[in-house]
């Protein structure tokens, strides 16, 4: 079974490797900050932290199965989209980019004390003869060779902006997940503890090494960073950059497909 990976990072690609799943690499393409700005002036207000992670899931996903990108042929097989987000305070925090701006974010997380990384994902059925139907809000989704499962949430969602309504009450800690027709789309969230006692020229020594500019929240779990963070309540692949159980929670109850299927034995 073969799963497309809607996204250019290297940590979403390490993950997988690690799970046994060799994904195929397709880079959607989407303007993040483009896509988030017009949802914020849709609802005409700022975006929760599941509702950004859930919007920006989709659009990558989609843009992938949905032929706005070229792949190599046909799809044949899931489409997989994420995104992830660091709360602090009420605040979201993107890729900093600029070494002034991941320094002062820093000191923000630091005298929080921590925060909530947010994690959304969004897979897509292209597997040749079709995915699955839904009878229905809450009813029952049925794949092309397995029997019914439930949903965990209701449906109801279409593609797009609909996602952020379905999941932008999720709990910091918590997680949730939606069905709708070919899709699948979740929310899992981590909340993380940093050391109290992580000095000014640690910081400016971590940002030196240009780890943390392009990364949601300034910081890598699975980097420099990992000496900084004292605790970790939830999934710990959720802070890297995908949640992998919540994966295998989508694909096995929106599609009736089992983990190991995906593995590249």
């Amino acid at each position: 079974m073969r799963l497309y990976l809607a996204s250019t990072s290297p940590a979403r690609r390490a993950l997988l490797a690690q799970a046994g799943i060799d994904p195929v690499l397709v880079s959607p393409g989407v303007d993040e900050d483009a896509v988030g700005l017009a949802e914020r002036d849709r609802l005409g207000r700022e975006l929760t932290g599941p509702e950004l992670v859930a919007l920006l899931a989709v659009a990558k996903a989609s843009a992938v199965a949905d032929g706005a990108v070229t792949t190599a042929g046909p799809l044949d097989g899931f489409v997989f989209g994420g995104d992830s987000a660091f709360e602090v305070d009420g605040q979201l925090y993107g890729k900093p980019h600029d070494p002034a701006v991941a320094r002062r974010r820093w000191r923000q997380m630091l005298e929080a004390g921590g925060g909530t990384l947010w994690s959304g994902h969004c897979v897509i059925d292209r597997r040749a003869g079709g995915g699955p139907t839904v009878s229905g809000p809450g009813g029952a989704v049925t794949s092309g060779d397995g029997p019914p499962v439930r949903p965990v949430a209701g449906s109801g969602m279409s593609a797009g902006s609909d996602a952020v309504a379905s999941l932008g009450a999720v709990a910091p800690g918590g997680s949730a997940l939606v069905t709708d027709g070919d899709r699948v789309v979740a929310v899992d969230s981590a909340v993380l503890t940093f050391a109290d006692d992580v000095s000014p020229a640690e910081i400016d020594a971590y940002v030196a090494t240009g780890e943390p500019l392009e990364v949601a929240g300034a910081f890598t779990i699975d980097g420099r960073a990992a000496a900084y963070i004292t605790r970790i309540d939830g999934a710990p692949s959720a802070v890297v950059g995908l949640s992998l159980p919540v994966l295998r929670s989508m694909l096995r109850t929106g599609f009736g497909i089992a983990w190991h299927d995906l593995w590249a034995l």
